[in-house]
């Protein structure tokens, strides 16, 4: 089974393209161009280097959220426009939990945040659960081995928008755990108020770590997709959590 997968939630964009458990192509920009701009021509690039053609792909894979509004508009309308076109399913993927997979079988809870503006960020906390350790969603049977992956994290704390600072004293510091991995441009914005209020407890991931991964979305879209756990196009929307600034102004004045 082959998968495009494309993750526009935050300014890194990317486009992976994932064959059972081959990791085939992965792209990755983050310049002051938008998505909107770049998007269809990344696709068409990852395909023509990989030998592909649209055609050639089995399912679509999209980053549904959160992460920026207008981003995750792009990319979901480009998943359901290949998806018109080809007659293929979708598999939407939240993005925090995409991030996380940056750091299996961690021994430490993964905390990973975006930007929110207003002072806030999208946040969740996982914990990696070994397959022996809980029961995890049915798998259909498969012969090339183990893409159940030996585990799966567990969300500890469902994403939300969040005050920081509020977050960590009231919902991290509370749980007995001798350390946080940190992960996301929110980590990064506010790396100094989590260091306050976490102190030692805090672990910040390096660069490569600290960014969403299009691959960690094929992944993780792959095996919805072999349980048959597709979107259905025409009731397919973003996770925004909260309301754009253009919805408030207009609830405001009606």
């Amino acid at each position: 089974m082959k998968i495009l997968a494309i993750d526009t939630s935050t300014m890194l964009g990317g486009i992976a393209i994932m064959d059972d458990l081959t990791l085939i192509a992965e792209t990755r920009l983050n310049v002051k161009s938008t998505h909107s701009e770049r998007l269809m021509t990344e696709i068409e690039h990852c395909l023509k280097q990989s030998s592909l053609k649209i055609s050639d792909i089995d399912v679509f894979a999209v980053a549904i959220g959160p992460g920026s509004f207008t981003g995750l508009r792009i990319g979901l309308s480009a998943v359901k426009g290949l998806s018109y076109a080809t007659g293929k399913p979708i598999v939407s993927v939240p993005t925090l939990d995409a991030l996380a997979l940056n750091f299996p079988y961690s021994r430490y809870p993964v905390c990973t945040m975006l930007d929110a503006r207003k002072k806030e960020v999208y946040a969740a906390l996982f914990k990696w659960e070994d397959d022996n350790k809980t029961e995890l969603p049915p798998h259909p049977p498969l012969t090339k081995g183990g893409l159940r992956g030996g585990g799966a994290f567990i969300k500890l704390i469902p994403e939300a928008s969040f005050n920081p600072e509020e977050f960590m004293r009231g919902s991290l510091l509370v749980t007995d755990y001798e350390k946080f991995i940190f992960a996301g441009e929110g980590a990064v914005i506010y790396k100094n108020k989590i260091i306050d209020a976490m102190g030692e407890k805090a672990v910040f991931a390096s660069p490569e770590k600290t960014v969403p991964s299009p691959a960690n979305v094929a992944s993780l879209g792959m095996k919805k997709a072999l349980r048959g756990e597709f979107s259905e196009p025409v009731s397919l929307v973003p996770v925004y959590i909260r309301r754009s600034e253009a919805e408030v102004k207009w609830k405001g004045s009606s």
